[in-house]
């Protein structure tokens, strides 16, 4: 006979971890997941590849964090990037390592993934419950003593709406607000604030800009790579990023995009007006570029403007280029004067865009903000405030870079929260 009973709510990656895990552990685990199938999320994650998690050293990995990220230290201590591996492993799960340590399964399906965790959760005895939205945690005398289910289900479920589920704790692990068809459209915040935990601001991280004018449709399609990007207020330089970035029909996207996006988000929340800099040159600092400038100008003299410029910048940069440096297309390299050298330097080392707002939450790869982690135990994801509530993924105040680290925070809170839980 089971000691405990678990429900957890949510079967994204974190719900489903922490599922097995309490049932591991001999809990009696019922997972409810309002979609029609548990992993909806996981199953589309990395463009349906699943960046599972990053080969990065433990300091470094929680430094993508930025401040939140030593919440999750114990939680990686227990269960970090080798466990996982190993986890996927007894799956069934091959992975690969590609460019910058990020780890993907190796015949590059997502929802193999779902698949092969939904089935290893019920092999441990839990009890898996699909469209059944939960509209309340139950808490008596300070507990966490079951849910609510909401009011109106669909009308095949043969579970009676508002029906009640009682057990000895509950797990919240619904995810947060982005890509809301996959069911993450922010139920778990509502269901802890209502509770009373505190739900730090909501708003879309890891998600593309968009930018003034017309200069990145003009570009659009065009990737860059091997450049450093910086945000830009009041000409003071914030944050910067090394690394690939997309021209889009709205503004910009790509990897170092996204992972400055969060700044960008924070910044015109506060009333801000955040510039994006992009140094299309950054192995040459301004004299070394100005040098190399010199030498094309003087080796090619006779070469227009135009056609000089096929050695420095993709085909599509060169019109942008030549309208912003107000530098004749037609002009020989030998009539450049000093001055519109130094225009044509300082464009390549700080090419701009006014960024003016950014893609909708539904866009966004992730959801920054959440339950407050002071409200948190990190030893166990147990709530400090309620008794026998645990949390667990993206419904916490945790978010990261594009890199894996961000699936890899919902394993290991999740693992976590399971045991803790059961």
């Amino acid at each position: 006979m089971a000691e405990k009973k678990v429900i957890v709510v949510g079967g994204g990656a974190a719900g489903l971890i922490a599922a097995g895990q309490a049932a591991e552990k001999g809990a009696e685990t019922l997972l409810l997941e309002k979609m029609n199938r548990p992993g909806k999320k996981l199953s589309i994650t990395g463009k349906g590849r699943c960046n599972l998690t990053n080969i990065a050293e433990r300091d470094d990995f929680i430094s993508h964090f930025g401040k939140n990220g030593r919440f999750l230290r114990h939680a990686f201590s227990q269960f970090f990037t080798s466990e996982l591996l190993d986890f996927f492993k007894e799956l069934g799960i091959e992975t690969v390592i590609e460019r910058g340590g990020r780890v993907f399964p190796k015949n590059n399906m997502a929802r193999e993934v779902a698949d092969a965790l939904i089935k290893w959760a019920e092999s441990k005895g839990v009890i898996i419950e699909t469209r059944v939205p939960v509209q309340a945690v139950i808490v008596e005398d300070g507990r966490a003593s079951g849910v609510f289910l909401a009011k109106k289900l669909p009308k095949n479920k043969d579970v009676p709406a508002g029906k009640e589920f009682r057990a000895d704790t509950v797990i919240i692990a619904c995810g947060g607000s982005s890509y809301p068809a996959t069911g993450s459209t922010g139920d778990g915040f509502y269901l802890a604030e209502a509770v009373g935990h505190t739900i730090l601001p909501i708003r879309p991280a890891l998600v593309p800009l968009e930018t003034s004018g017309d200069t990145a449709k003009s570009l659009q399609g065009l990737s860059l790579k091997k450049v450093t990007v910086k945000m830009l207020i009041n000409k003071k330089k914030k944050v910067e990023a090394f690394g690939e970035m997309l021209f889009t029909h709205f503004g910009l996207s790509g990897p170092i995009v996204l992972s400055l996006s969060k700044f960008f988000v924070d910044a015109i929340r506060d009333g801000q007006k955040p510039v994006f800099s992009i140094d299309l040159k950054p192995a040459l600092d301004e004299k070394k570029l100005d040098v190399r400038l010199l030498r094309d100008l003087n080796a090619h003299g006779k070469m227009q403007f135009q056609n000089l410029l096929k050695g420095l910048l993709p085909m599509k940069l060169i019109p942008v280029c030549i309208d912003m440096t107000g530098i004749s297309p037609e002009k020989n390299g030998c009539e450049i004067t000093a001055e519109e050298r130094k225009r044509l330097r300082l464009w390549l080392k700080d090419f701009r865009f006014q960024v003016v707002g950014h893609r909708p939450m539904k866009e966004a790869i992730i959801t920054a903000g959440g339950v407050d982690t002071k409200e948190v135990d990190p030893k166990t994801m147990a709530s400090k405030l309620i008794k026998n509530l645990y949390f667990a993924g993206e419904v916490l105040d945790i978010d990261a870079d594009t890199g894996g680290y961000n699936l890899q925070a919902a394993f290991s809170t999740g693992w976590l929260a399971g045991r803790s839980a059961g």
